[in-house]
């Protein structure tokens, strides 16, 4: 019996799992595993391997309802196709570019990769919108060579070992027939070609490491975890490839006022119990300045008040702003004028609450019973 591993365990995915599951799943691993990303990583070389075997088959109708019949015996019984470019077809036009059937030639272009930046905003920044400015450090097509990798008046030359396909093909006999694997020639990488006469500036790389000023315009709106996507602004492509993208990673820093609840927010708002009792006006805050608001007599603490439209916009401007929600608390004055006092005991008496009789703990029981009457 095969000790190989499950091909749908190699990728990750269900037994059900659609074509474009497969697919998906593929790429993610071929790209995470690859051995120019990984290079002297015998380990990965292996499981990029294992996940370029277990793509052929799965990606395969016909081998996989084999593969799901008789497993890795039926495949190595000589029930399999043989390699049929399906495979790693995929692998080397996600790769290297280039078209055709199992002896296609290869291309030396490969895809830069996705950057990933974590930006901090305050919420005033979020609720407004702001651009800022950010110092990236990126891959850059080498401004000498242009890219080639190869040194002024040479060029790369076709690899000797797989006379430039970029592919190895590798036959096993057994007793029970033979059956071929394909993988990257190791010595190009599956590029095709090799650079004798490397470029000095990027030591044949074709690319060099550089710092750029980007300036990031956030929109209105977003909150932590909200992904702003710049196509091509990653590493540059080597070989001509397609530049990678930058992902840029919003979080917004808590306020120390202010709580965002989907697009609302909320706020405590103090309120003197004078007002809370007579009524009057009062500012209250928001994001962007402050906005009066009438309190209405005989208002008790814990009263929520919404102003429109004074929240988080929609990103996506798919809805109207949300709504800022103010809840009132008791504002209790932490000294008192000796006048003060003494029309607070009047007050206290006129409505026949007993005060402290204890030194200093006169102001502290009638305030406490004001902020209890409220509540």
């Amino acid at each position: 019996m095969s000790t190989k591993r499950d091909y749908y365990e190699v990728l990750g995915i269900e037994r059900g799992a659609t074509q474009e599951e497969v697919r998906k799943a593929y790429r993610s691993l071929a790209r995470k595993f690859h051995p120019d990303v990984n290079q002297g990583d015998g380990e990965a070389e292996e499981r990029f391997k294992e996940v370029n075997e277990a793509h052929e088959v799965l990606s395969n109708p016909e081998r996989r309802a084999r593969y799901d019949r008789f497993g890795h015996d039926g495949e190595q019984a000589g029930f399999g196709d043989g390699f049929n470019g399906s495979g790693f077809g995929d692998l080397f036009d996600m790769f290297f570019g280039g078209a055709g059937g199992g002896q296609r030639a290869a291309s030396s272009q490969r895809d830069g990769h996705d950057l990933r930046f974590d930006l901090e905003i305050t919420l005033e920044e979020a609720y407004a919108g702001v651009e800022k400015s950010i110092k990236l450090v990126r891959q850059e097509s080498c401004p000498t060579c242009k890219g080639s990798g190869a040194k002024a008046g040479s060029s790369p030359q076709r690899c000797p070992s797989c006379s430039g396909s970029g592919q190895v093909r590798h036959v096993q006999s057994t007793i029970l027939g033979s059956f071929a694997t394909v993988v990257p020639c190791t010595r190009c990488r599956g590029e095709g070609t090799i650079v004798t006469n490397p470029c000095e500036t990027c030591s044949g790389n074709g690319r060099v490491r550089a710092t750029r000023e980007r300036v990031i315009k956030v929109p209105a709106g977003v909150d932590t975890g909200t992904t702003i996507r710049l196509p091509g602004e990653g590493d540059a492509g080597a070989r001509g490839g397609q530049s990678g993208d930058l992902h840029i990673y919003i979080t917004v820093v808590e306020h120390e006022r202010f709580r965002r609840q989907g697009y609302d927010l909320y706020c405590e708002l103090d309120v003197p119990f004078t007002v809370m009792a007579l009524g009057g006006q009062i500012t209250a805050p928001t994001v962007d300045g402050g906005e009066t608001i009438a309190i209405p007599a005989g208002t008790p603490s814990g009263t929520t008040f919404r102003l429109r439209a004074k929240g988080m916009a929609d990103v996506y401007g798919r809805r109207p702003p949300g709504d800022l929600i103010l809840v009132t608390r008791v504002a209790v004055p932490s000294s008192l004028t000796d006048e003060q006092k003494r029309l607070l005991r009047e007050l206290a008496e006129l409505r026949g609450e007993a005060l402290s009789e204890r030194p200093g703990e006169q102001d502290k029981g009638f305030i406490g019973k004001v902020m209890d009457a409220f509540r």
